[in-house]
Order: structure tokens, then C-alpha cells, then sequence
């Protein structure tokens, strides 16, 4: 099939699902995903609060969805310890997605272990290799990604769409919680008591790779603390962009 007749079809689904999925909530999104698709979906988890919220709620399905996470090598120690909590919680399969072995070898032998702070080139090559590269074998096969994508999150997630055709890894992408305001998401994670990254206790609302993450001060943007040192407005690592 050409690439054209692959990005035509994405469309036309991705219209079809605007349509079905009108009006209803996140749990009710997520059981459509499970009815139209089953194990043909696939979540992506960082283990921020966005992301526990959708972890509970395909528990809640029992949806088939595969879960994975990109373990980058680099995660903060909190990550870690969410990660056992929410195994232990919802006794649900997460899979690791690691970056390639020769490539970091490469990476730190030519350049040194912390390259990502000299340009934004750098930073986005270690992004590459530790999360952009895993992420494509990770839902290679599948036909719908699931993420706890958030429109108020940044200037570029208010530019998304809570359906949308990725048409860099031709997959249709699904955010159930979309339009979920924080205080939405933290009421939620509080009445279901549900685990989450003490780090955004102490001023973390995304939380990455730890050289890469820092906590930010009131009035900041949400996105702030991620490559504070990069003057940008749109940081992002390449995971998400926007497609029209």
C-alpha cells in the first residue's frame, strides 16, 4: 500500500472517530477503544499524573491495550518507584523500551555523557536515541497509540486534536483526557488513590529524563522545566508533534 493511500485511510478514520466518540468521557473513550480495536492499541506511559489517570482507567475497562514505558537510562529515582507501585496496583504487563546499546555507546564515546546541554542539535540526538528510536519499535504493528496527552499542557498540545493521524509513524493517535484541566486530573488521582510521582509534589508537572528535568517556579509554563536551559517556546522532545 502507498504511503499516500496509508495517510488517505488514517483520515478517514481518524474522522470516523471524532464522530463516534463525540461527547463521551474518558472511560467511555477508552471502552471504544477496547469494542473497535482490542490489542491492536497501544499506550504509551511515562508515569506522570496524566498517565496513571489512563493506566486506571484501561484497568477499569480491562481493556486489551498494550502498555509500555521508554526507559531511557536515565529516569529520576521517583520514576522507578511509581513504576513498582503501579505493578503491584494494577498487576497489568508494562513493557521497557531501551535504547539501542551501540548507539548511546557511540553517543557518550564521541561526544561524553552530557553533549545534550552544548546545542539543541545534541539535545535532540540523545532524545533520539533514547526515546524517538524505542518509541518506533515500541508501536510498530499497532494501529491506535494511547497517550495522557492534555491540550493545556503547552502552546503546542493546545494545537492538537484529541484524535489525530501520526503520519511520522502512520498510527492513529487517541488522548482520552485531552480535555481534562490539572485540577481534573489531580481530584481524579485522589478519589481512586491511585499512585504517582512524588516529584510532582515538589514542583515537577513533567517529569523526564533527570539531567533533563528540574522543578518549576510558580507563574512558570507547565513546560519550563524540561532543557530550562534551551530559549524556546515549543519544547518537546519529537514524541508528540502536531500533524493537521
Amino acid at each position: 500500500m502507498s504511503i499516500r493511500k496509508i495517510f488517505l485511510e488514517g483520515r478517514l478514520m481518524i474522522e470516523k472517530i471524532k464522530h463516534e466518540i463525540e461527547g463521551l468521557g474518558a472511560l467511555d473513550i477508552i471502552r471504544y477503544i477496547e469494542q473497535q480495536f482490542g490489542n491492536t492499541a497501544v499506550f504509551s506511559t511515562s508515569f506522570g499524573i496524566e498517565d496513571q489517570v489512563v493506566t486506571h482507567l484501561l484497568a477499569e475497562a480491562k481493556s486489551e491495550a498494550s502498555i509500555f514505558t521508554l526507559e531511557t537510562g536515565r529516569l529520576f529515582p521517583e520514576t522507578y518507584y511509581v513504576w513498582n507501585r503501579t505493578l503491584e496496583k494494577y498487576k497489568l504487563p508494562i513493557k521497557a523500551y531501551y535504547p539501542n546499546t551501540e548507539a548511546v555507546e557511540n553517543l557518550l564515546t564521541t561526544k561524553g555523557p552530557s553533549s545534550f546541554y552544548e546545542s539543541v542539535d545534541n539535545r535532540k540526538e540523545c532524545c533520539y536515541i533514547r526515546k524517538i528510536e524505542p518509541l518506533h519499535r515500541a508501536i510498530n504493528g499497532f494501529k491506535v497509540w494511547i497517550t495522557g496527552i492534555r491540550a493545556e499542557q503547552s502552546a503546542n498540545r493546545e494545537g492538537m486534536s484529541a484524535v489525530e493521524w501520526d503520519a511520522a509513524n502512520n498510527i492513529i493517535k487517541i488522548h482520552p483526557i485531552f480535555d481534562w484541566t490539572l485540577a481534573d486530573v489531580e481530584a481524579f488521582l485522589k478519589s481512586n488513590s491511585i499512585p504517582y510521582n512524588p516529584l510532582h509534589d515538589k514542583g515537577f508537572p513533567s517529569i523526564g529524563c533527570q539531567p533533563c528535568t528540574r522543578a518549576v517556579q510558580p507563574g512558570e509554563d507547565f513546560r519550563a522545566g524540561r532543557w530550562w536551559w534551551e530559549d524556546t517556546s515549543k519544547k518537546e522532545c519529537g514524541l508528540h508533534i502536531t500533524t493537521k
